[in-house]
């Protein structure tokens, strides 16, 4: 059902539980501020489910290609934060689980907790931020669905998000794909996000700025695999837990050992200070745009060229290689000289963090 006339105050108004009842009020909301933002051929349909035709130009040819789909939470507090929102999170977050397994992402879906006395303002805020970063993503939100939820039994807005893509059935990337000899690879400085949404949190004043990294990938992976299709083997973006634990992961995966050299792995002097006062490991700190390229290094050289050559990957360097090991340890060349252990973590250093 459209409603023409809306009664929704966007500049002071505030959600409430009328707006999760599924009657008019539900209505004016989806309305005003998802689908005049979020506008699209597939989201006009006005259905529960949104229907896809698998010839049109967005569609590959079925028998040339695999279809990927993925789905993520995001819990960030604060919702806003330097370089990001909660809103274009939950967009790159997703394109970004698409895109390490090689794919294009296509599609993504949207599920929006809101809390009761949410100012619309606000919501329409993280909205707008969607809607740009989908688009900078070359991705379409087709669906979405909104719930409301009493005062004090929410956190502003949660969101959840599915997302569609394909990949060529030629392309073959996973975290079981390391292998002894295989270099390793950082797109960019670590530990940025996790970082910038801690100063917001804390309310810490720097002498210079700390943006989170919150970007979309796919336009670098696409470059990545344009040079070297058959030379990348595992992609993953080193979110929760950091680097450390994504090499750990990716290091039971393919049942292989990790040595990292600690002077290449690029770490903002600002993100350092930090870290260092504060007893935080930027090994262990949430990254939301960077990835982690493990490869066959005989390509090694080209990929650095073409990741350098983008704005995503201009700090790109290679910090490690894939190693023999039956105990599937990380393990790290320190600036000094000496060896030390990269471990699971045992407790998440920053909560509600992406």
């Amino acid at each position: 059902m459209i409603i023409k006339k809306s009664n929704i105050d966007i500049k002071h108004g505030v959600v409430d539980m009328t707006h999760g009842s599924g009657g008019r009020a539900t209505t004016e909301l989806i309305n005003e501020i998802f689908l005049h933002t979020f506008d699209n051929p597939h989201i006009r349909q006005g259905d529960d489910a949104c229907v896809i035709d698998l010839d049109s130009k967005y569609s590959p040819p079925s028998d040339a290609y695999r279809l990927v789909i993925t789905t993520d939470a995001h819990v960030v507090s604060p919702l806003f934060f330097p370089g990001g929102d909660i809103g274009s999170l939950a967009v790159n977050g997703t394109v970004n689980d698409l895109a390490m397994s090689g794919a294009r992402p296509l599609y993504l879906t949207a599920s929006f907790i809101l809390e009761e006395g949410l100012p619309i303002e606000v919501l329409q805020r993280v909205v707008r931020s969607m809607a740009l970063a989908s688009s900078n993503a070359g991705v379409s939100i087709v669906a979405g669905d909104t719930k409301v939820v009493e005062k004090g039994k929410g956190d502003g807005i949660f969101i959840s998000t599915t997302g569609v893509g394909y990949v060529d059935k030629n392309v073959n990337i996973s975290g079981r794909n390391a292998r002894v000899g295989d270099a390793i690879i950082i797109s960019g400085t670590i530990g940025d996000h996790g970082v910038a949404v801690l100063s917001q949190r804390e309310s810490l004043s720097f002498e210079t700025k700390i943006e989170s990294d919150s970007a979309a990938l796919n336009s670098l992976v696409l470059e990545m695999l344009r040079i070297a299709p058959k030379g990348v083997h595992t992609l993953r973006d080193p979110t929760r837990g950091g680097l450390g634990v994504a090499l750990n992961e990716i290091a039971h995966q393919s049942n292989v050992g990790v040595v990292l050299q600690e002077s290449s792995i690029p770490v903002l002097p600002q993100v350092s200070a930090v870290c260092e006062l504060l007893g935080l490991d930027p090994l262990y700190i949430a990254n939301e745009g960077k990835l982690i390229a493990i490869c066959d290094p005989n390509h090694v050289e080209a990929l650095l060229a073409v990741m350098r050559a983008h704005p995503l990957g201009i700090n790109a360097s290679l910090i490690g290689v894939v190693t023999q090991d039956p105990n599937n340890f990380v393990q790290m060349t320190t600036k000094l000289g000496g060896q030390r252990m990269v471990d699971w973590l045992n407790a998440e250093q920053l909560p509600r963090i992406c």
